[in-house]
């Protein structure tokens, strides 16, 4: 069995990386490790269901709700929950509670620069998940599954810029596919009709837009720091939210401080927005579960099927209207998504008949 937290340069045959909402997740590929085609489904269907049922519910919280919350105050709560499980994995990973302790001890009170290092992602965290608040606040569930997608392009130009990698033809196709599907969904947005607050579609388009530059140059910042070191994965998520906290403090005193002091931290809290911070906070250590054990492909199918519940919830909930503008951008989004998955052809490899053929020309000559 091989590991997803520590990164052995000698056993490891490839590595993916995901981002989901503040936790960057390691899937390391074995040649021991197989899972049965049951698995990988129920896998997906739990994340996909996760996926879409997030979206949703935060929406309900942010316009059914008579009394809002502070949602500075549920991105705060979401990063001291992430520390928590961190904490919990590590202690499970070390074995023992003098290794935690060791290791907690040796990483995070005795490793000041590295935990300057992760302030930057964890800052970068906490605003783009403020940034979801202030879209899903303004914005369908389904409009904003599908804008949000527009992090698989951003992601995509940070890992070409920071990490010199490249991108196959086909996945530029996709990339510009996936724009033009979201323009399409924003070109005459849909109308929530059982939605009765305010609303400022523009401002939530602006906030996906910026929770996209988020998750794309934090993610591959992460990455970078991960690859660096062979510091385990759970010890940097641990320094990340430490750093995370500290920061979701600030914005709560900076933002919402007087209202808080007000009101109390968790005015407005209900069995609802607790739920939303359980999916936000388990929700990305599940996905560490798909990345690992799962492909691009069935990865793509997922979130095209978390974009089709959102819209069927969307429609049921919130009386949500699908223009025709809608249906082909929401369509181009999944078909590209699935087109940017697809394995690369390796051609650094030698197939076998082309040795051969090689091997004849020699003799010839």
């Amino acid at each position: 069995m091989c590991s997803g937290v520590h990164i052995p340069v000698m056993e490891v045959l490839g590595a993916g990386y995901q981002q989901a909402d503040g936790f960057l997740l390691l899937s390391l590929r074995c040649k021991t490790e197989t899972v049965s085609l049951p698995f990988k489904l129920y896998c997906l269907a739990v994340m996909t269901l996760v996926a879409a049922t997030y979206t949703v519910a935060l929406r309900y919280t942010r316009t059914v709700q008579s009394e809002l919350y502070f949602s500075t105050t549920a991105v705060c709560i979401t990063e001291v929950i992430k520390l928590l499980l961190s904490v919990g994995i590590l202690a499970k990973e070390t074995g023992s509670l003098a290794r935690l302790m060791t290791s907690l001890k040796e990483n995070v009170l005795g490793s000041p620069k590295e935990l300057l290092k992760l302030s930057v992602p964890s800052l970068v965290y906490a605003l783009q998940n403020n940034m979801a608040f202030v879209a899903l606040s303004n914005l369908d569930a389904a409009v904003y599954q599908v804008t949000y997608q527009l992090k698989i392009p951003c992601t995509a130009l940070c890992t070409v810029l920071m990490l010199s990698r490249s991108l196959s033809k086909l996945q530029w196709f996709a990339v510009f596919m996936l724009c033009g599907g979201v323009t399409l969904v924003q070109w005459k947005p849909a109308l929530a009709t059982k939605v009765q607050v305010e609303q400022n579609p523009w401002l939530g388009f602006g906030a996906i837009a910026v929770a996209v530059l988020c998750s794309g140059f934090a993610g591959v910042y992460f990455e970078k720091v991960l690859k660096s070191s062979d510091t385990s994965l759970w010890v940097r998520n641990i320094q990340m939210y430490l750093s995370g906290i500290v920061v979701t403090l600030c914005g709560v005193y900076m933002s919402e401080g007087a209202q808080v002091l007000e009101k109390g931290f968790f005015y407005g809290y209900t069995p609802y927005v607790w739920f939303v911070i359980f999916l936000a906070s388990v929700g990305g250590l599940y996905t560490s579960v798909v990345v690992k054990y799962t492909d691009n492909i069935m990865k793509g199918f997922s979130a095209a099927a978390a974009i089709v519940l959102s819209t069927i919830a969307s429609v049921m909930l919130f009386g949500l209207q699908i223009t025709l503008t809608f249906f082909l951008g929401a369509l181009l989004v999944c078909i590209s998504i699935y087109l940017y998955g697809l394995p690369r052809q390796d051609t650094t490899k030698i197939q076998p008949s082309d040795t051969k053929n090689s091997k004849e020309r020699l003799v010839t000559v």
